[in-house]
């Protein structure tokens, strides 16, 4: 009996010791997993937002659907344009002298591809509407939309993903602490995104931190 007891201590004792082993050593590892998931998440994001802000550039408004934006990115072009003053003598009939008239010009040099501008060979873009780590292939959420802002009307566009997407494998305590997140050098809510529906903004709502770490 005495045996039997002692062996049901130390079975509790171990068990005691993983908790309080995974207690310390989860937070890391969760954080761990995070960050180079969100690194990715938010490369990829990046990468939407610049095609998107070349879809503007030409078109005067922001891209609906993955399908037009990454047809844009493959076919489209920038045309390269360049400006330079001139002038000319007109003879002016209100003076009855010629008078120097003062124009500014603007040449076409030629055109460049989109992807080759935005992502210089790589085809990484045909798959950017693919959330990374989504463990059934989810995709982004893309809306845009015009909004009148004062007095005029701006495109906005916003995609986003839950984070419960990105991090579906992790400890779920540690998955809703991560959701309630409020700290400047933190991704906080329940989403990572880029752009707004409601502001004139294509900021993302990660920390300055993930932009040192290099754009795409």
């Amino acid at each position: 009996m005495k045996t039997i007891f002692q062996i049901i201590l130390w079975i509790a004792c171990i068990g005691l010791g993983y908790l309080i082993y995974r207690s310390v050593t989860g937070p890391i590892e969760f954080k761990k997993i995070k960050q180079e998931r969100f690194d990715k998440v938010i490369s990829v994001l990046k990468d939407i937002r610049n095609s998107q802000e070349a879809y503007k550039t030409v078109n005067g408004k922001f891209a609906n659907d993955f399908n037009s934006l990454i047809a844009f990115v493959d076919t489209g072009k920038y045309t390269i344009t360049q400006r330079r003053d001139s002038s000319y003598m007109e003879f002016d009939k209100t003076y009855g002298i010629d008078l120097l008239q003062e124009v500014t010009i603007i040449d076409t040099l030629g055109f460049i591809a989109i992807k080759d501008s935005l992502f210089k060979g790589d085809t990484r873009y045909k798959s950017m509407m693919n959330v990374p780590y989504a463990q059934n292939n989810q995709t982004f959420e893309m809306k845009a939309d015009i909004i009148e802002k004062s007095g005029y009307k701006a495109p906005v566009f916003e995609v986003k993903v839950k984070k419960d997407i990105i991090l579906y494998d992790q400890p779920k305590d540690l998955l809703a602490r991560e959701n309630v997140q409020i700290s400047v050098e933190e991704v906080n809510g329940t989403e990572i995104k880029v752009g707004s529906l409601s502001e004139v903004s294509t900021n993302g709502n990660w920390p300055p931190i993930y932009d040192k770490k290099g754009d795409q």
